[in-house]
């Protein structure tokens, strides 16, 4: 049987860390935490599962993914964020391919994510397919801080596993806006320090299209009222991060 490491990056997640543990326990042989120095139960929580439990500074999401694959003993990793846990259908599919006599370089899976109680089936956010099942010797973490994810080597193509990756992301419209706060200001200072500037037509129009493209052409009415909200906040999201691009750019002037 192939030998996996779960590896999975942490800040205050006691909230959610249990959950994730949970659904990986019984198919992983080691469970790697990496964390900027929570003030919660989150150390407790890990340890509870004899989770090999490091701190260490957080500098970007990217980043620290990185560092965490390479605290992994294992080359077969399978890397988790805190607020994600296994369906059952997923961890069967996990188990089969663990038991082929090797495992292909990268599998990939469907994310389903809840919303303040309401599973998501619309607005642009399923199928959210991530590769998270993968041999750390041939990929990295990559993309633009704070969207990372996994880059594949040339010609490589990620193997599609049955079952869902649930992702349970924000239980109030407040954890919502905080969020956007907090993304769109590393989103604003990465666009920034490469000189991506936003002009007043994309800054006024981006985030109209944003909302009719989700709201409508996703199909995010289908999804009630959450779907509204995720769609009219989506689109605040897109105006605040360029607002703030172009604040950093005024600033230097």
């Amino acid at each position: 049987m192939n030998k996996i490491s779960a590896v999975i990056i942490t800040f205050n997640e006691e909230k959610n860390l249990l959950r994730c543990l949970n659904s990986i326990a019984d198919i992983v042989d080691e469970i790697v935490v990496v964390d900027s120095f929570s003030t919660d139960k989150t150390a407790e929580i890990a340890k509870q599962y004899g989770a090999k439990f490091l701190t260490h500074p957080f500098e970007g999401h990217i980043e620290q993914k990185n560092f965490a694959l390479s605290q992994a003993t294992f080359d077969n990793v399978l890397s988790l964020d805190a607020d994600e846990c296994l369906s059952e259908k997923l961890k069967e599919s996990i188990l089969k391919v663990k038991n082929e006599k090797q495992l292909k370089t990268a599998y990939s899976m469907n994310r389903l994510t809840n919303y303040c109680g309401r599973w998501i089936h619309y607005c642009g956010w399923y199928p959210d397919r991530k590769v998270r099942l993968f041999n750390r010797k041939y990929v990295i973490w990559g993309g633009e801080n704070p969207h990372d994810k996994i880059l594949l080597p040339p010609n490589v193509d990620d193997s599609k596993l049955d079952g869902d990756l649930l992702h349970y992301s924000y239980y109030t419209p407040s954890d919502h806006l905080q969020q956007i706060d907090k993304f769109t200001t590393i989103a604003a200072n990465e666009a920034f320090k490469k000189g991506k500037k936003i002009g007043w037509f994309r800054l006024m129009l981006a985030p109209i299209f944003k909302f009719l493209r989700d709201y409508i052409l996703k199909k995010g009415f289908l999804d009630g009222f959450e779907g509204y909200m995720i769609c009219r906040l989506s689109a605040t999201a897109t105006f605040m991060k360029y607002a703030k691009i172009r604040f950093l750019f005024r600033q230097q002037s």
